[in-house]
């Protein structure tokens, strides 16, 4: 397992203090960063901590996981990175930008 944890289900007013308060009680905590929208700043309900060690982290997942904070259970577990688009057009959404969304049904086409 890596170092680097997933945490999801987290309560909106929860901050980096608090996770790092309770991360800390399975050892050493490199960093914790709750993420947030980019337009209001609101946390979007989960966050990534990174903890010392391997077998601190597993200790943190296994400790935490399903661990009720703010009347919510955590989802702990070990974070995977972002997946490389394929490249093309829309990666892997397949097509050009992903769907519409125009409401009005039809196929929608690219903008050159």
């Amino acid at each position: 397992m890596g170092r680097k944890l997933y945490v999801g289900n987290l309560p909106y007013q929860v901050g980096e203090t608090e996770l790092q308060d309770l991360f800390g009680q399975a050892g050493v905590v490199e960093s914790v960063r709750v993420m947030r929208d980019m337009a209001t700043g609101r946390a979007r309900g989960f966050a990534f901590v990174e903890m010392a060690t391997d077998e601190e982290a597993q200790k943190a997942a296994t400790e935490f996981n399903g661990h009720s904070l703010g009347g919510r259970a955590l989802t702990v577990n070990e974070a995977r990175p972002k997946p490389e688009h394929s490249g093309g057009f829309g990666g892997d959404r397949g097509g050009f930008g992903g769907g519409g969304g125009n409401g009005r049904g039809g196929r929608r086409e690219p903008r050159w």
